[in-house]
């Protein structure tokens, strides 16, 4: 005949079953989210610590033995063996009567270990301190995750990708920590789609709502030096220096570089025979234009190298305001402005200093006219925007169709149809 479950029974299965549910938490997370044996120790040790201090009082002294690999758990309470009827605090302190009940050669004044069993517990302070383990551990783990990151800013990150927005793109690591790849710091021609691997380079880590989020780029300067420097060895030896980069991103980039060693041709060390260093480096940033420079302290040659690959006749400089002004001959200043004016812009990003482009006087057309002279009819903004491209005269605009003037000045339409107007009536052109 089959035996029926007394409430006894039935109070060690419960008793075993909160057990398990406790065991399997720790486990769980000591798997999955690779939690060191050490630190979950430690945590399951404070949790238990917290919860018996509410069951016992704040000034209760427990042992507390946790083995994670099986579940193990093993909790004493200590206090002091006291005479009988002289308790002061039952937080700390036990009578002799009740103390030989537990171990019976205990004597006044030596410590009783009395072991805790999780039957002591009741389901509900069962339920609790499970909960307050999974919140230990997941605050534990973005701790870390904040802290591994925020040592990480400016280093490149790589991992797969998960989701693809319109806004984002979400991708995790090989520890499956998530990273935000935002629409903004992605180059123009990038396209991904869930599985493939993507690298980046740590931005920044931000807490929001108690959660740590890192945001990475392929955008900033910092992704394109972190390239170089894995690429080129010179560079992570620091053999070669980089002493400032600009980027448009998926355009064009310059880099200033610089050598210590005069044995060491930097550009040369940077490109690799035949682009071989270079290539790789191009090829991740979707065929960004990425010219080298080699730094100098000559100002005038620093600008013109920077200019690349315009050729400039001359060059005046004023120090007090950093400004340039550039001479070429009229086939080198489409060159000097560059694509979308990129290349100008560029470098005066790169050089610190504001670059005006002018055509060689020599070339200069006496039945010509400087755009100045038309200052009378349009905003001087207006006309800096024209001389910005290399058009400082009337017939230069004229050279330039009317859509290539719209998208490299970046002025209404309207302005620029009024500008073309009222050259060809000065030069009384049909």
């Amino acid at each position: 005949m089959k035996r029926s479950k007394s409430k006894s029974d039935a109070g060690i299965d419960q008793a075993n079953e909160n057990r398990l549910n406790l065991l399997m938490t720790f486990q769980e997370f000591k798997e999955v989210k690779s939690i060191d044996r050490t630190s979950m120790m430690r945590i399951l040790e404070d949790v238990i610590q917290a919860s018996l201090a509410k069951r016992y009082g704040p000034e209760a002294r427990f042992s507390i033995i946790v083995n994670v690999d099986n579940g193990d758990l093993m909790i004493q309470r200590i206090r002091e063996v006291i005479a009988d009827g002289e308790m002061e605090n039952e937080a700390t302190q036990i009578e002799l009567k009740d103390a030989i009940k537990i171990e019976a050669d205990l004597e006044e004044g030596e410590e009783c270990y009395e072991t805790i069993h999780l039957t002591d517990f009741a389901r509900r302070e069962i339920l609790t301190l499970r909960q307050n383990l999974i919140n230990k551990i997941l605050e534990y783990e973005k701790d870390n995750i904040f802290r591994k990151y925020e040592d990480k800013v400016g280093e490149l990150v790589s991992g797969e990708v998960n989701q693809v927005w319109r806004k984002e793109i979400l991708i995790l690591d090989e520890d499956g920590v998530e990273l935000i790849l935002p629409a903004s710091e992605q180059i123009p021609a990038d396209r991904y789609k869930k599985g493939d691997t993507l690298i980046a380079v740590v931005q920044g880590v931000d807490v929001k709502k108690s959660t740590p989020v890192i945001t990475i780029s392929r955008t900033a300067p910092q992704f394109l030096e972190r390239l170089m420097e894995t690429e080129i060895p010179e560079i992570f030896d620091g053999l070669i220096t980089i002493k400032n980069v600009v980027r448009v991103p998926g355009e064009r980039a310059k880099v200033m570089v610089e050598a210590y060693d005069d044995r060491i041709d930097p550009v040369g060390a940077c490109v690799g025979m035949k682009g071989s260093r270079i290539h790789s480096i191009v090829r991740e940033l979707r065929n960004e234009n990425i010219d080298i420079i080699n730094y100098t302290e000559n100002t005038s040659l620093l600008i013109a190298r920077a200019l690349n690959p315009a050729k400039i006749t001359s060059i005046e400089i004023d120090e007090e305001f950093k400004n340039a002004k550039v001479y070429m001959k009229p086939d080198q200043v489409s060159l000097a402005i560059g694509k979308g004016g990129n290349n100008i812009r560029l470098a005066s990003r790169l050089t610190g200093y504001e670059i005006d482009v002018y055509r060689d006087d020599e070339e200069y057309d006496e039945e010509d006219v400087y755009l100045d002279e038309f200052n009378d009819e349009f905003d001087q903004w207006v006309i800096d925007a024209f001389k910005a491209i290399g058009c400082d005269t009337a017939k230069g605009v004229l050279k330039l169709s009317r859509e290539d003037l719209i998208q490299r000045t970046d002025l209404e339409e309207e302005t620029v149809d009024e500008m073309i107007a009222s050259i060809k009536k000065e030069l009384d052109i049909e």
